[in-house]
């Protein structure tokens, strides 16, 4: 009788029904989120640079024992986020190996971008082991100065892809806006097509806010270069621009896991 059953299952198998998907629940999501390191990192981000907007907005007197408290932690929290550089320029050399060049200024753009980033994340390695105390405090400053540069002439070409970038999603986009229009008019359906749309239009405002948040960190590499010299180089301005750009990278960071 069971030998029965079971041919007859194996035979006749029921039916699956498709279960409704449901909304990410929270918590599983902040644990996903938590669990990269970029996640942990941005926190860190926010929480630095919204301490220093508020140390540099002079809104508390610099006798209270609560300033001191905040620029302390403000000076650990920097000192935190270079260790979660260990190891991270590994990902440059990666997006380099892995990218598709189709013409001499695509490959001249991603090597300026990727080759900048990675070696800015390599030289902060040995910043963070200088202001650590394991590598003798003098070269802090010049290791700093090489670290800004890298950093900058990474963004300089990052900036220029994701223009480039972008150029090609409003032309996708126009093309498919026709293509909308023409069925449209034909009495065709275009469901396919607006999804596409859609998604499309997704994609150019997290490239603008890429663009944004590269600006940001652009400033402040400038800023680092000329030794907080400028009227750019406001304290006031530099913590608002970091601000920004944390927030910026942890709205991405979320929706991507």
């Amino acid at each position: 009788m069971d030998s029965n059953s079971k041919a007859s299952n194996s035979q006749n198998p029921k039916p699956q029904i498709p279960q409704p998907i449901k909304d990410r629940d929270f918590l599983n999501h902040l644990e996903a989120y938590l669990a990269k390191r970029d996640g942990v990192d941005k926190l860190l981000k926010i929480s630095r640079y919204a301490t220093k907007i508020i140390l540099s907005s002079s809104a508390l007197p610099e006798t209270l024992t609560l300033t001191g408290r905040l620029r302390s932690f403000e000076s650990s929290v920097g000192l935190s986020r270079k260790a979660f550089r260990l190891g991270k320029f590994v990902q440059d050399v990666n997006a380099l190996r892995n990218s598709h060049f189709y013409s001499k200024q695509d490959l001249l753009l991603s090597l300026i971008a990727y080759g900048g980033e990675g070696l800015y994340y390599f030289v902060e390695q040995f910043v963070w082991l200088s202001k650590s105390g394991l590598i003798d405090a003098k070269h802090s400053r010049r290791l700093q100065k090489v670290s800004a540069w890298a950093e900058f002439i990474g963004y300089i070409g990052s900036i220029s892809l994701k223009f480039k970038d972008l150029k090609g999603l409003v032309e996708d986009e126009a093309c498919l806006e026709t293509s909308i229009e023409i069925s449209v008019v034909s009495g065709i359906g275009c469901n396919e097509e607006e999804q596409k749309l859609k998604k499309i239009k997704e994609k150019k405002v997290m490239k603008k806010l890429s663009i944004v948040q590269d600006f940001a960190d652009g400033l402040m590499a400038l800023a680092d270069i000329r030794d907080g010299k400028g009227r750019l180089s406001a304290p006031f301005v530099l913590s608002c621009a970091g601000l920004l750009s944390a927030l910026i990278s942890t709205h991405k960071n979320w929706i991507s896991c």
